[in-house]
């Protein structure tokens, strides 16, 4: 959902029948998160996250850049698919962005630094939480902590009364995103065995949750790649 007038949708925030995981009108998503200088291992899933390979918070960050978020309209798609190509060896085409916009119940917004579109994030209204479908910086902007921010938009659109929680999917060998998530108070609270249809690469499903979470809603410490990572 994005301004009214814009991509044929609704602009009065109101959110349309809620849908399942993998609605048909969505846009099949290549799952790859781009790492430069090594072959991508495809998967596809319908509506699973999409997230490039992001800080974990060790690598030295850049000046803070302060960012605007606002709603996506349509003279920002240029701009939104230079930074998804950069972001992802199988980058959603116009038509896809498109596809999902035109459903009542999906958001985009975009970061904006300086007159230019430095980020973006596609989301779901869901009737309990928020669903993050795609989220990417682009690459010359990251660890300027543009993501956190955009993050903590969505945070700021939870309540303890309605939506409380924001899920999302991350592919197992995505560990910088991993990390990046659960240094945002995210927790991987289950293992989707399979989850790429193509590849029958593994994801991990995270959650941030109004509240937090208890020990025992979160994957075992074994089976948890991203409490691993920690510990090395």
């Amino acid at each position: 959902m994005v301004a009214s007038g814009r991509f044929g949708v609704r602009g009065d925030g109101a959110a349309g029948p809620t849908r399942g995981h993998s609605s048909p009108r969505c846009p099949r998503v290549v799952g790859t998160e781009h790492n430069p200088g090594r072959s991508a291992h495809t998967g596809r899933r319908r509506g699973g996250g999409r997230f490039p390979q992001m800080s974990t918070g060790r690598a030295q960050h850049k000046e803070l850049l302060r960012v605007h978020i606002r709603w996506m309209i349509r003279r920002d798609m240029a701009e939104v698919l230079r930074a998804e190509q950069q972001s992802f060896e199988y980058a959603w085409t116009e038509d896809d962005f498109l596809r999902c916009l035109r459903q009542r119940n999906c958001i985009g917004m975009v970061a904006e630094a300086n007159d230019r579109i430095v980020g973006f994030m596609i989301y779901e209204l869901h009737k309990n939480r928020l669903h993050v479908l795609n989220f990417a910086v682009a690459p010359e902007h990251r660890r300027t902590q543009i993501g956190s921010q955009m993050v903590a938009k969505l945070i700021g659109k939870l309540s303890s009364h309605r939506r409380n929680k924001i899920t999302l999917a991350v592919r197992e060998r995505n560990l910088p995103a991993q990390m990046f998530f659960r240094a945002q108070e995210f927790k991987a609270t289950r293992v989707l065995r399979n989850y790429y249809e193509d590849s029958g690469e593994d994801a991990f499903q995270m959650e941030f949750r109004v509240g937090g979470y208890d020990e025992s809603e979160t994957v075992d410490a074994p089976n948890n790649r991203i409490a691993q990572f920690e510990e090395n």
